[in-house]
C-alpha cells in the first residue's frame, strides 16, 4: 500500500502517454504553441511505462488512467491499454480524451479493456467549438461520444465553464449529457501560465445559480477521493462540479501523475517530481521503487490555488500532466 505523509492512500496513477495534442485549446495552452517537442528517444515506451505501471499495481493501486495532451494520437495506444488489462483485468481502466478519433478508436479500445471515458465537451456551438480548440472539431467529438455509447463504455463529459463563452448552454450541456446517459462534470476553469489571458471562468455558485432556472438542485455525498462535488436534480439526474479553489478538494487526494518522458508529479499544480526514466531503461526496479517512495514523500498537503485562486499559479502546462 503507497501512504503519503499525510495518511492519504495513494491508489490513483495517472499516466500522461504523451504531451502532444491535436487541438490547441484556449484554456490549456497559448495560440503559437508548437510543442516543446521532447523527442521521441526522450519518451517512454509502451513496455517502460508498463514495467512501472506493475510496480504500482503490486504496490495497492487500483485504478489507472491514461490522458495526454491526446492520448488517441499516440500510435497504438490500445495496445497499452491490453497490456495493462491483461495484467490485471479487474482494475478501473479509464481514459480521458477530447473525443476527436473516437469514432475510429472506441470499439479497439474497449476491446482492448478500456472500461471507461471522461470526454471533454465544452459547447454544442460548432462556432464557439472552433473558438475554444481553435480548429473545427465539433462533429467529429459528437460522433466519437456516440461511438463511445455505442460500445457500451461508462462515460463522463467534462466541460470547462466559461464567463461569456458557453454559460448560456450549461442546461443544454447537462440536458445533452443526460440523453447519452452520460454524467457532465463542470470544471472551474484552472488558472494556468499558458491559457489565453482573456478567458474568465464560472465558479461553483455561479455554475448552480444557471442550473437552479430550470432544476431544483440538491447536494449529495460524493466519493471519498473524488475532485469532483456531486448534486443531483429534481428528476434524479446526478452531475458533479470540479471546484479546485475549494478548502478540502486536497483532503482526500490519491493520486500521483507520470509524464510522457518518465517525470513523476506528485501533484497536477506542483512543480517538483523525480524522473524515473534511466531507472526504467536500466531495469533498475529498486531504483524505481525508490524514486516512487521519495516523490510520495514529497506529495504535499494542499496545491498552489488555495484561499479562492489568490495562491501560486503553477507553470507547468495541463498537456504535460494530463490535467
Amino acid at each position: 500500500m503507497l501512504v503519503d505523509k499525510f495518511g492519504r492512500v495513494i491508489d490513483y496513477l495517472r499516466i500522461s502517454v504523451t504531451e502532444l495534442c491535436n487541438f490547441k485549446c484556449r484554456y490549456c495552452m497559448p495560440e503559437d504553441n508548437q510543442f516543446n517537442n521532447i523527442g521521441r528517444d526522450n519518451i517512454l515506451s509502451y513496455e517502460e511505462m508498463f514495467e512501472f505501471v506493475k510496480i504500482c499495481l503490486d504496490n495497492g493501486v487500483k485504478k489507472v488512467r491514461l490522458t495526454g495532451g491526446e492520448p488517441l494520437v499516440r500510435k497504438d495506444i490500445q495496445k497499452f491499454v491490453k497490456m495493462i488489462n491483461d495484467y490485471k483485468p479487474g482494475l478501473d481502466l479509464a481514459m480521458t480524451t477530447n473525443g476527436y478519433y473516437l469514432k475510429q478508436k472506441a470499439k479497439e479500445l474497449r476491446e482492448a479493456g478500456l472500461k471507461r471515458l471522461n470526454i471533454s465537451l465544452d459547447t454544442l456551438d460548432a462556432k464557439k467549438a472552433n473558438f475554444l480548440a481553435r480548429k473545427e472539431v465539433l462533429s467529429y467529438v459528437l460522433a466519437g461520444i456516440d461511438e463511445a455509447v455505442n460500445e457500451g463504455f461508462v462515460i463522463k463529459l467534462n466541460t470547462v465553464a466559461l464567463r461569456g463563452v458557453n454559460d448560456g448552454e450549461l442546461i443544454e450541456l447537462l440536458e445533452f449529457a443526460k440523453s447519452k446517459n452520460a454524467q457532465i462534470r463542470y470544471i472551474e476553469f484552472m488558472e494556468n501560465t499558458h491559457a489565453a489571458s482573456d478567458l474568465k471562468g464560472l465558479k461553483k455558485d455561479d455554475i448552480l445559480e444557471i442550473l437552479s432556472k430550470k432544476y431544483s438542485i440538491k447536494e449529495i455525498t460524493k466519493s471519498p477521493n473524488s475532485p469532483s462535488s456531486l448534486f443531483v436534480t429534481s428528476d434524479g439526474y446526478k452531475f458533479g462540479i470540479i471546484d479546485p479553489h475549494k478548502h478540502d478538494f486536497c483532503a482526500s487526494c490519491n493520486r500521483l501523475r507520470l509524464s510522457a518522458d518518465g517525470l513523476l508529479i506528485p501533484c497536477l499544480y506542483y512543480e517538483d517530481g523525480q524522473s524515473i526514466k534511466e531507472a526504467m531503461r536500466a531495469r533498475d526496479y529498486t531504483k524505481a521503487r525508490e524514486i516512487l517512495k521519495a516523490v510520495l514523500d514529497a506529495k504535499p498537503e494542499k496545491n498552489k490555488w488555495e484561499n479562492d485562486g489568490k495562491g501560486e499559479i503553477s507553470s507547468r502546462a495541463f498537456y504535460q500532466t494530463g490535467g
